[in-house]
C-alpha cells in the first residue's frame, strides 16, 4: 500500500476497484450481497475488488468476540426501538449502525493486492483520518482499539473478516449519526469511553454525498487505486 501525493498521475498499471453506491439498506440484505461478492471474487467471476458504500437501518452487530453482555437494555426495549441484533463473523465486539453513519464494505483480494491484514486495517484508518480532516476534525489512532478517535471519543470503527483470502465487512464512520443508541451498549465492548461524530466535532451537519466523494478520493490515494462507479444491475452480471 502506498501513500501517494494528492496530485499523483493515473497510469495504465493503476488497479481498478469497482464502487457501488447504495441507498440506505437493511443490514442482512447488505451482508448477503457481501457473501455473494466474496464468492465471485474468489472464483474470478468478479475481476475487480469492490467497495460498497451505504448507510444502514438501525442495527447492533455482534463480532467474533461476542457482545450481548455489553447490551445495557432489554430485548423488549430493542424491539420497541426497532433495532435488530445480528451476530456476524467480523472481528471485534458489539457496535451500532444507523442513519447518518457512512459504512464502507471493501471486498478485497488481499493477496492479489499485496496487502497484509495489518496494513489493510491501517489503510482503512488512514482513509477515515484524511476524510474528516476536510471538516477540520483531527482524528487519530488509539492503541486501545482499532478505528479512529478524537481523544477518548470513538469516531470510526473497523471490523473485518477474511474468507479464503478475501476480506469483507469494513469501516463505519459516524457522520451525522444519532449517538443515543451507543449509550445503550458498551461500544466495542469497552467501558468508560465515549462516541462522537463528525457533526458533533465540527459543530455543523455534514452533507453525506460530499463526505462520500471525499472518502472515495482518499481511498484512491491511500490504496493507490482508481475507483470505477458501477450500478447494481451491472455488478449482478458478475455474480
Amino acid at each position: 500500500m502506498n501513500k501517494p501525493s494528492d496530485n499523483r498521475q493515473r497510469t495504465t498499471d493503476t488497479p481498478i476497484w469497482f464502487c457501488l453506491d447504495l441507498p440506505r439498506t437493511d443490514y442482512k440484505r447488505a451482508l448477503q450481497l457481501q457473501y455473494r461478492l466474496v464468492a465471485a471474487r474468489k472464483d474470478k467471476r468478479l475481476a475487480h475488488d469492490t467497495l460498497i458504500m451505504l448507510e444502514h437501518q438501525p442495527v447492533y452487530t455482534l463480532g467474533r468476540r461476542g457482545g450481548k453482555e455489553n447490551l445495557k437494555v432489554s430485548p423488549d426495549f430493542l424491539r420497541n426501538s426497532g433495532i435488530q441484533v445480528v451476530p456476524i463473523e467480523r472481528g471485534g465486539n458489539i457496535t451500532y449502525h444507523g442513519p447518518g453513519q457512512q459504512v464502507v464494505y471493501p471486498i478485497i483480494d488481499l493477496q492479489a493486492s499485496r496487502l497484509s491484514v495489518a496494513d489493510y486495517v491501517d489503510g482503512l484508518e488512514e482513509v477515515m483520518i484524511r476524510t474528516v480532516r476536510q471538516w477540520e476534525v483531527r482524528a487519530e489512532r488509539n492503541p486501545l482499539n482499532r478505528g479512529v478517535w478524537v481523544g477518548m471519543q470513538k469516531l470510526g470503527s473497523i471490523g473485518i473478516a477474511v474468507r479464503r483470502g478475501i476480506s469483507f465487512h469494513g469501516l463505519a464512520l459516524n457522520v451525522n449519526t444519532d449517538l443515543t443508541p451507543f449509550s445503550w451498549i458498551n461500544p466495542c465492548g469497552l467501558n468508560d469511553v465515549g462516541v462522537t461524530s463528525v457533526q458533533q466535532e465540527s459543530g455543523r451537519p455534514i452533507p453525506m454525498d460530499e463526505l462520500r466523494r471525499v472518502m472515495k478520493r482518499h481511498f484512491e490515494q491511500v490504496f493507490d487505486i482508481e475507483l470505477e462507479s458501477i450500478q447494481m444491475a451491472d455488478l449482478e452480471k458478475h455474480l
